[in-house]
């Protein structure tokens, strides 16, 4: 009869501790996926940088112009009429006085011999005017006359006389516009522009001359309203001629315009030219250059250069935590492979000026040598 040896029976597990090593089993490849899944550490960026610092630039400007005279005129009938001579044309030197043109005199002419006439009259009327005054006087102090006859004799001669005034008054005015048919220079100079033909029909004060006066002569630029021409150190421009550069002067500012011309955003400046030399006639082409007073500006490469919306900007480096940001800038000037900033930065900031268009705000960065 076989033996049967019974197993020793099963431990028992108390249901509190196989739910505690249940979860512990749990929890075992949830921390590990935990440890997987942490978020990688941002690498830093390898970018080249630059130290800002001010330089003392000083630059050049040079822009053409034209020889103009410092005083012209525009010269023009006093009377309207038909031209009758015309005796110069345009580059034509005159002195004070001279004829330069004629309108037809019929219609004064005719005023001036009505007005001669009337005052022939009211001299007539005043001798008249007079002897009757004259006789009345002798009657009356010898007892022949009446005081009202003397009375009206001298008011007689009183109207005769200033009638003769006021004719005399009209033969000047007549004669005055006679001689506004002649139109005279007024001035030594030369005529620039002429705006009238024989037979033509001109009116009183119509522009038909223009004289530009002998004397100083101004050398005038149309400025670019981004340069600053007021800058221009001790206000002083060198000057010579565009068709002979041996031609030259010496200038200063004279007058800058305070308004900017709308259509080509210029503004007018007019240098005056010590004792110019006779090649520098009027409307002769001329270059004018001039110094720009130094200014402590950070000269930066171009490649430093980006924007923050629509205003420019560069990244810069805080030495601190090495972390790039934007920092908004302002454009003094444009150079070859260079930029010119006026306001923005201060001496010292690192700037990048190579590797920033990856960057991102607070981003950090390593660097090695700065760039020369």
């Amino acid at each position: 009869m076989p033996h049967f040896i019974p197993h020793p029976p099963a431990m028992a597990i108390p249901r509190r501790m196989s739910a505690a090593v249940a979860l512990a089993l749990l929890a075992m490849p949830l921390g590990a996926c935990n440890e997987r899944s942490a978020a990688p550490v941002e690498r830093a960026a390898l970018v080249h940088t630059e130290l800002a610092q001010p330089r003392n630039s000083q630059a050049t400007a040079t822009l053409s112009g034209e020889v103009q005279a410092r005083f012209r005129a525009d010269l023009s009938f006093r009377v309207s009429g038909r031209v009758l001579a015309r005796l110069v044309d345009v580059g034509a030197h005159v002195n004070a006085g001279d004829l330069l043109a004629r309108l037809d005199p019929a219609e004064q002419q005719a005023d001036f011999d009505a007005a001669a006439a009337g005052a022939a009259a009211a001299a007539a009327q005043l001798r008249v005017a007079q002897t009757t005054f004259d006789r009345q006087s002798s009657l009356l102090s010898n007892g022949f006359t009446t005081r009202v006859a003397y009375d009206q004799a001298q008011e007689q001669l009183r109207t005769a006389q200033s009638t003769l005034e006021s004719a005399k008054a009209e033969v000047a005015r007549a004669r005055e516009t006679l001689d506004d048919t002649e139109l005279r220079a007024r001035a030594p100079g030369v005529i620039t522009a002429r705006s009238l033909e024989l037979g033509q029909v001109v009116q009183a004060a119509q522009s038909v001359f223009t004289l530009a006066q002998d004397g100083e002569r101004d050398a005038v630029f149309d400025v670019p309203e981004s340069m600053f021409f007021d800058d221009v150190e001790r206000g002083r421009v060198s000057l010579a001629l565009i068709s002979d550069s041996g031609v030259t002067a010496a200038g200063y500012l004279r007058e800058i315009s305070p308004a900017v011309d709308p259509k080509s955003s210029t503004v007018r400046v007019k240098v005056a030219i010590q004792t110019p030399p006779p090649e520098m006639t009027l409307g002769s082409a001329i270059a004018g250059t001039a110094r720009i007073k130094p200014a402590a500006e950070i000269t930066l490469p171009w490649t430093a250069l980006t924007a923050v919306g629509s205003r420019p900007a560069v990244w810069i480096v805080d030495p601190k935590t090495n972390t790039a940001s934007l920092k908004p800038v302002t454009i003094g000037a444009y150079e070859a492979g260079a930029v010119m900033i006026k306001e923005g930065l201060e001496p010292g900031d690192r700037v990048v000026v190579d590797g920033g268009k990856l960057l991102s705000s607070g981003q950090p960065v390593r660097y090695g040598e700065d760039r020369s």
